[in-house]
């Protein structure tokens, strides 16, 4: 009966709150419970001391702090939040539809732990103190490139340019940014005029990769620098350009009924493990004349 199939009903259960929506939530708190028991109680290095991650705090066997440390920022820099919060949202709902919550959940903590174990290895006989989640974006970052190398993004330079650039290079200018900043300035003990754990960045990074090699199979190598298309403003642009031509559309519609069936189920057994979001364009334009085609029937 065609009245069973879930995308032929009206009625579609309550969409849950995304595992994505919960981490923000988890770090928007633990940044609100560093200022106001640091501001208002004075409690600031009591909480770091059992949330922050520290060579101190592992010698004296505090290993959980290799994870909750990503739910702490610096209280006095609102940026840093900031940042790692909008990378998180932007990388990690493209990541979270190719993996699903489950597996995104375990993958974010891996990502985590990795920089975390990167740092401390890096640190832990000069000490120091690291709290972020960047660890996790940057390894985020490195897998959302893997995934959609040359998908083009746009960045705003300074708030105003728009820049079009593919995220393979944004990975790699981050990457070559790291490897420089841990070379120069933890590696050899410099000051760093940045403040950033290019170690624990480097580790989620590794953690990305890691996972994107041996889950796809596909090794995804690191690519030469190719043309970085700079788009002016509109108000920029003249009035008279010459329209850019049509885009064509390919039908990759089923042929017959028979075929088109097969689709469909092959469709649906999609959706069931892994989800609706993780269809594409035309697998979506699929489902519709189907519905359209038996609805006619």
């Amino acid at each position: 009966m065609r009245q069973d199939r879930g995308y032929f009903q009206n009625d579609y259960q309550a969409e849950r709150t995304s595992v994505l929506i919960w981490l923000i939530c988890a770090i928007v708190a633990g940044f609100l419970l560093q200022n106001v028991l640091g501001r208002w109680f004075d409690q600031g290095a009591r909480i770091e001391q059992y949330l922050a991650l520290s060579i101190a705090s592992l010698r004296e066997g505090h290993v959980w702090t290799l994870l909750t440390y990503s739910l702490l920022h610096d209280p006095d820099n609102l940026l840093h939040i900031i940042g790692n919060l909008l990378g998180l949202f932007f990388f990690g709902r493209e990541v979270l539809a190719h993996t699903g919550p489950k597996r995104f959940l375990i993958l974010y903590g891996a990502m985590v732990l990795g920089g975390g174990l990167a740092w401390g290895a890096t640190h832990w006989v000069q000490g120091g103190l690291v709290v972020g989640a960047s660890a996790a974006v940057a390894g985020l970052l490195i897998l959302f490139a893997c995934l959609h190398p040359d998908r083009p993004i746009t960045l705003l330079l300074f708030f105003i340019l728009p820049v079009t650039i593919k995220p393979r290079y944004v990975a790699l200018a981050a990457l070559l940014i790291d490897l420089c900043g841990f070379l120069f300035y933890e590696v050899l003990r410099a000051h760093s005029p940045f403040g950033f754990a290019h170690s624990a960045h480097l580790g989620g990074m590794a953690v990305g990769w890691l996972y994107y090699r041996f889950t796809t199979g596909d090794g995804w190598k690191l690519p030469s620098f190719g043309h970085v298309h700079v788009e002016p403003p509109k108000w920029m642009r003249k009035k008279n350009a010459a329209p850019e031509p049509p885009a064509y559309r390919v039908n990759v519609t089923p042929a017959s009924k028979d075929e088109l069936r097969a689709e469909v189920d092959r469709i649906l057994d999609k959706i069931n493990s892994k989800g609706f979001q993780s269809l594409s364009p035309d697998e979506k334009r699929t489902l519709d004349e189907a519905r359209n085609l038996l609805n006619r029937s």
